[in-house]
């Protein structure tokens, strides 16, 4: 286990119980005790965590992790949802896509698709995004045209957020937009932990043609701080086959297509 991957099982531990030992967590994660406490001690630095004689406890900061932190969580099923969801994108297409570990495997997944890099005529793919690190990886792998909205980048999301880039979004049409959330309820809509991010998100579902909603089973039926858009704007749902099927069915009624990765 590397140090990004062991530094998410512990947050994610302290998430659940809000204090760990350092004796404890090194049980569970199977490493020596002075890995946890050099762990411990990076962690508090950068305030994600409190130090305590033989321990630590949770800042409450742990519920919106820095990207480089989540990368180990669900990695399989985001693939595999990734995967879905480019399937659903057509050459010559416009699509707006957000930030987060699982749009990024949604753009992996469309960088290596051929139909979507021929560079013929009227096949060209025009992908606008918020995320620097979506832009990257898009840049480096295809041919498409990319377009990123401008803003102040959250250090947590590499995404770009503010008036500057919600200028840009008012301006263009999309045919598609995918889009990963934080929460995903029946009756609460799509939802993002940060306001800045969810009210680009919400943009992008205003100019959007469709909404595809990308979510590992994770995210369903869970809430967050700020709203996207209602229910009712999403045409589908991209998830996994760990999601609570009470859930799915819930959503569907609701009149969502739902593909399971």
């Amino acid at each position: 286990m590397d140090r990004y991957a062991r530094w998410n099982s512990l947050l994610e531990l302290l998430t659940e119980t809000g204090r760990i030992s350092v004796e404890d967590a090194a049980n569970r994660l199977n490493v020596s005790q002075a890995t946890i406490r050099r762990d411990f001690d990076q962690l508090a630095q950068q305030q994600m965590i409190t130090r305590t004689r033989g321990g630590a406890v949770a800042n409450g900061v742990s519920y919106d992790l820095p990207l480089r932190y989540k990368t180990a969580k669900h990695s399989a099923e985001k693939q595999r949802i990734g995967a879905a969801a480019a399937a659903l994108v057509e050459p010559g297409m416009v699509v707006g896509l957000n930030g987060g570990t699982t749009m990024t495997e949604v753009a992996r997944a469309l960088a290596v698709r051929p139909d979507l890099n021929t560079g013929a005529e009227g096949a060209q793919l025009t992908v606008v995004t918020n995320a620097l690190n979506i832009a990257n990886e898009l840049l480096v792998r295809s041919r498409m045209k990319i377009v990123v909205a401008g803003g102040v980048v959250r250090p947590q999301s590499f995404e770009l957020v503010g008036p500057l880039g919600g200028a840009l979004l008012r301006e263009v049409t999309l045919d598609i937009t995918l889009l990963g959330v934080d929460a995903l309820d029946v009756h609460l809509g799509a939802a993002a932990h940060h306001e800045g991010e969810a009210a680009m998100n919400a943009l992008m579902v205003a100019r959007a043609r469709r909404v595809v909603i990308i979510a590992d089973g994770s995210k369903l039926g869970g809430h967050a701080f700020a709203r996207i858009c209602p229910i009712d704007r999403v045409e589908t749902l991209v998830t996994d086959s760990g999601a609570d099927p009470a859930t799915l069915a819930a959503l569907r009624a609701a009149g969502l297509s739902v593909i399971v990765a």
